[in-house]
């Protein structure tokens, strides 16, 4: 049986090496590959760097580098875990791979850049542990959430499952925006809340909850109206807004400032048994305006306090919404832009349904004039003429 140096001595005889001075000069077109164990990644790396420790290689490298012609190349210590990970993605099919001689140390030692990565914590990774295994997400992909910053507009039936879901996750900032108080009547459904807090803000209260569930998240609460005086100001620094509004006149304000700041907006809406839920992208997919051109009269679309709903289906609707965000957070699977997913309870179905972007809109569409920012309350004024494109309401 041959020895380990001998094993290894064919292993390399069988791969390509690279000096890291010839690494470097490709340092722009090639994936860095630390094998390397946590707690030297946690010391130092290269900058930009995945990071997959050997003994997890061939279990999640697939999912974390799907494309298997891309170059690569893979470091440790010193070049002998990197040599035997580069055969082995070999024998997975990757064809352009290769191991860097001598390794981060080699690399280091001639002055090459390197950084101290940001890392989780003993007891964040305790928290985030299925996460951490899911190839998809990973330790890069939980760095990314606590970095990340969602918007929910409402701390009620939408809001609340969502923002549970998203300070669960580890999402790092959450800005509540809502100037209602707790009711008994809201219990029902918006479990953010609980008796003793029976007249408190309703951002004061999802803050609570938000804050004892995840240290990690930091809850920017706003106790205000939602204008077209302070619209663009509040979503600014967001990446992604979630929007549990129950008004029109919002989701056209949400909607022209959503365009202007390009930033996607998670949509759910609920009624009765129903909801429905979509992902307006700008520029990507169809906005709200292509959607619903115009709002449906009053009689037509009454509000969840005029008509009940059922107290679960915020948590489904709103849940997904969550799901949604995380998505374009990390930038996986197939989101829900250009589709409308429809649920209704009491047939437990879903349906989704393609939307397009609608040529003449005109607020995305081809000849859309300049976006301006204005209230739309008088839009929902009584107008029996009009009949109504699309009955949604939250």
């Amino acid at each position: 049986m041959p020895s380990f140096r001998e094993m290894l001595n064919q292993v390399k005889h069988d791969i390509v090496e690279i000096e890291p001075g010839a690494a470097d000069d490709v340092f722009d077109q090639a994936l860095f590959l630390d094998v390397r164990e946590a707690d030297e990644y946690d010391q130092g790396a290269l900058p930009g760097a995945l990071h997959l420790p050997r003994g997890l290689l061939e279990l999640q490298v697939e999912g974390r580098v799907p494309d298997k012609d891309r170059k690569i190349i893979v470091y440790c210590a010193g070049g002998t875990r990197s040599a035997l990970a580069a055969h082995a993605l070999g024998q997975l099919g990757y064809s352009d791979v290769a191991s860097m001689a001598g390794g981060f140390n080699k690399w280091k030692d001639e002055g090459r850049d390197w950084v101290t990565p940001k890392t989780l914590d003993a007891a964040q990774r305790n928290r985030y542990q299925r996460h951490l295994l899911l190839p998809e997400i990973g330790e890069e992909g939980q760095q990314r959430l606590l970095e990340s910053k969602v918007l929910l507009l409402g701390a009620g039936g939408l809001g609340s499952p969502a923002a549970l879901y998203l300070a669960a996750a580890g999402v790092g900032t959450i800005g509540i925006v809502d100037m209602d108080v707790v009711d008994a009547s809201n219990l029902q459904r918006q479990v953010l809340h609980n008796l003793d807090r029976i007249g408190e803000r309703k951002v004061d209260s999802a803050k609570k909850t938000l804050t004892a569930l995840n240290p990690d998240v930091d809850v920017i609460t706003y106790d205000l109206r939602l204008g077209a005086g302070n619209v663009l100001e509040i979503i600014d620094s967001y990446d992604v807004i979630v929007d549990g509004t129950d008004n029109f006149p919002t989701r056209y304000l949400l909607n022209d400032a959503s365009l202007v700041k390009k930033i996607p907006v998670v949509h759910g809406s609920i009624f009765r048994f129903e909801g429905q839920a979509t992902v307006f992208h700008p520029y990507q997919g169809p906005c709200y305006r292509c959607l619903v051109p115009e709002p449906p009269p009053p009689e037509l679309a009454p509000s969840c306090a005029e008509a009940g709903v059922l107290g679960v289906l915020p948590g489904i609707i709103g849940s997904i919404q969550a799901v949604e965000a995380i998505k374009l957070l990390l930038q996986l699977g197939r989101s829900l832009v250009g589709r409308l997913l429809a649920y209704d309870a009491l047939e437990q179905t879903f349906r989704t349904f393609n939307i397009r972007r609608d040529p003449a809109c005109p607020a995305c569409g081809e000849n859309a004039g300049e976006i301006v920012i204005a209230e739309y309350d008088d839009l929902c004024m009584p107008h029996p003429t009009k009949a109504p494109h699309l009955v949604v309401t939250g």
